[in-house]
């Protein structure tokens, strides 16, 4: 799967799917907006290439975890946190990733129930749903699920319970609620925590909080989040801001960990989150979700 949008990359698809047909390997290149046409190739595929930055990351994610089908990232974006490798790199080390010289990095997701009366609700979920055994359909996420106000700038308010209890309602621009993987994007963003990647904890975080609740909270990872929205105006949600649908009044949508786990593979040593951290927050100067 390649980002269209970025010049370098299906041409470097076109290199690599060169290269592997030349080993014996079959092989698929759909730009990564095409999820559908991507789909129908998953049945016996045992890895993906991810040409792009984090955004393509996710979607590729999306698609590849019911399979728990690995994938490798190639960074032809800005910061690249869940990619591997370089597109200057990436004809001369796919060998070692088709060897088994590379280990997995699992990363937990969310999955989130979305009310139904969003519009579109049925056809644009479907193909990327699963059930979790209560007939509900949910949609899962690698970095976040974000409850927050449309076009519109005025605040909203988003009741926020946990396990049934509630917890606070928040006033402002909105809530997220995020894995270990996205506490390095928007919810950091929004003064969260960085979790260590193998975390399964979710954070939930207040967006411009007004007069409310302004500090993120830690939850266990067996946590139900439920936000309930209250607006006079316009309010969406945002899957891993790629999917967005809006609310109405009163809408509840639900969020907790998603039974499946994406699969990153790697080559650098188990300790690259702490040698790279800093430099990827200091090189900081674009929005990773675009690639």
């Amino acid at each position: 799967m390649f980002n269209a949008n970025i010049a370098a990359a299906p041409g470097l698809a076109q290199s690599l799917a060169k290269k592997l047909q030349q080993s014996g390997v079959s092989v698929w290149a759909y730009p990564a907006s095409d999820e559908a046409r991507a789909g129908e190739e998953l049945a016996g595929t045992e890895m993906i290439l991810s040409l792009g930055g984090d955004g393509t990351m996710m979607r590729a994610a999306r698609l590849a975890a019911p399979e728990a089908i690995p994938i490798l990232g190639i960074n032809l974006g800005n910061l690249g946190f869940t990619t591997e490798i370089s597109g200057r790199e990436a004809l001369t080390r796919i060998s070692s990733f088709l060897n088994g010289e590379s280990w997995t990095d699992e990363r937990a997701m969310l999955q989130a129930e979305l009310p139904e009366s969003c519009p579109g609700y049925v056809d644009r979920v479907r193909t990327r749903s699963t059930d979790y055994g209560d007939g509900k359909s949910v949609i899962h996420a690698l970095n976040d699920v974000v409850v927050g106000r449309g076009s519109i700038i005025r605040v909203i308010r988003v009741k926020a319970s946990v396990d049934g209890q509630p917890v606070t309602t928040y006033k402002g621009d909105g809530v997220i609620v995020a894995t270990a993987t996205g506490s390095t994007g928007y919810s950091l963003a929004s003064g969260g925590p960085i979790l260590f990647p193998s975390a399964e904890e979710i954070l939930l975080t207040p967006i411009a909080p007004h007069l409310s609740l302004a500090t993120s909270l830690v939850l266990s990872p067996q946590s139900l989040v439920e936000l309930e929205v209250r607006t006079a105006h316009e309010a969406r949600v945002s899957i891993d801001g790629q999917l967005e649908l809006p609310l109405r009044s009163g809408d509840t949508v639900r969020i907790r960990r998603s039974p499946y786990t994406t699969r990153l593979l790697r080559i650098q040593p188990r300790s690259f989150f702490h040698q790279t951290l800093l430099q990827k927050l200091s090189a900081r100067g674009g929005s990773a979700d675009e690639d």
